[in-house]
Order: C-alpha cells, then structure tokens, then sequence
C-alpha cells in the first residue's frame, strides 16, 4: 500500500510539474519584431526580404516589403540579419528583459562589391582590325571543329531538326492566314499557267533535281 500511495502521489504532481517547467521555458521567450533599414545615407528606407536568422537554432523569418519582421525567440539568443548587398549585422537578445515583447529598428550598410576590372581596347580603324584578325593564329582543332560546323551536311541537318520559336511560328500561321484569305470566294490560280512555275522546273530538271530524288 506504501508504493501504491506513493506512485498515485507521483502521478498527481506530474502535471503540475510539467505545468511548472513550460511555465519556467515560456518566461524566456520573447516576441521579437522590429523594421530593417537602409541607414547607408540620411534617407532611412526599407530593406525588403532581409533574412532574420536565430543563430545556432536552425530558424528565423525575413521581413516583408516595409521592411517589418516579428519571431519568437529567446532570452539571450544571437540574431543574425543578412541581405544581398548589404553587410550581415548580429544582435543579441538582453538576457535582462523583463517584459515579453521587445522591439529594435536595425540599420543595414550597404557592401560594396568589386568586380574584376575589364579593360577594352578598341581598334584604330577597320583595316588594323582586319590585318590583326588575319594574323591571328588559330590553331588546327578549332579549324577543324569550324569547317564540320560550317559543313553542309551539318547546316542542313540544323535546318531540318532546329525547330521553330513562337515568332516564327506566329509569322507562318499569319502568312497561311493571309494567303486563304486573298483567295477567298474565288478559286485560287493554278501554277501550270504560271511561267516562273514553269521557270523553276526547268532549272531544277537541267540541275537534276529529280535524278536525285529518284535515286
């Protein structure tokens, strides 16, 4: 009976101990939020989308477009702010607080990015230009891969499975529009009384167009 009351006791203070130790974790934490601003110049302005970031703890959030953010976070917690072109800034939560809200208006300096420098020569005039291409030695892979680019049967085989973009499909659909709609409610002409027609299939019989289709 002795184990029995004491496990019944137990079981009673469990709640309230629990009770008592998400009391003890709520009372740290903190309702954080605050404006990120552009403290660059003298005219304060928003910083959109800067990312709010609790460090060590794996989340955060990122403030909209005025530049407001609001997380839950604890006392004594390191916030990091970072955004594109701008310097990262960490802040640290007072472990002091007493009141459940706090609130910050954190300044961002803008970073300055330097990109290698690219210097452009230009050419006196079009003749050295063309003299210097002429020299230019190229080697003979880069021959190679330019005369089977430039081959026909490479040119031919892009023009065959290159396929057609949304202009050159939209141009095609309104010339075949245009053309029914020239002809509409007569009988369009026929091409055996058309003497380039005619023209055109006697150049193509000297060439031997058709030898070559029938072979």
């Amino acid at each position: 009976m002795k184990y029995t009351w004491i496990a019944c006791a137990l079981l009673l203070a469990w709640p309230v101990f629990v009770h008592a130790q998400q009391n003890a974790q709520e009372e740290h934490l903190v309702q954080f939020s605050g404006l990120v601003l552009d403290g660059t110049n003298d005219e304060l302005v928003p910083v959109p989308f800067t990312n709010v970031l609790v460090v060590g703890k794996g989340r955060g959030t990122y403030t909209n477009w005025d530049g407001f953010f609001s997380i839950v976070v604890e006392r004594g917690d390191t916030i990091e702010f970072s955004a594109v072109g701008y310097k990262t800034v960490r802040y640290h939560i007072p472990d002091t607080l007493r009141d459940s809200r706090y609130s910050i208006v954190q300044l961002m300096t803008q970073d300055t990015i330097n990109l290698p420098e690219t210097v452009v020569f230009p050419w006196p005039s079009r003749e050295h230009f063309r003299l210097e291409f002429l020299a230019m030695d190229v080697s003979s892979d880069l021959q190679e891969r330019a005369m089977e680019n430039l081959a026909e049967e490479s040119l031919n085989r892009l023009r065959q499975t290159t396929a057609y973009d949304a202009n050159e499909n939209a141009d095609y659909y309104l010339r075949q529009q245009a053309r029914s709609y020239y002809y509409i409610g007569q009988q369009p002409p026929m091409n055996i009384f058309n003497p380039l027609a005619w023209k055109q299939f006697f150049d193509a019989w000297k060439r031997g167009d058709f030898k070559k289709k029938n072979r």
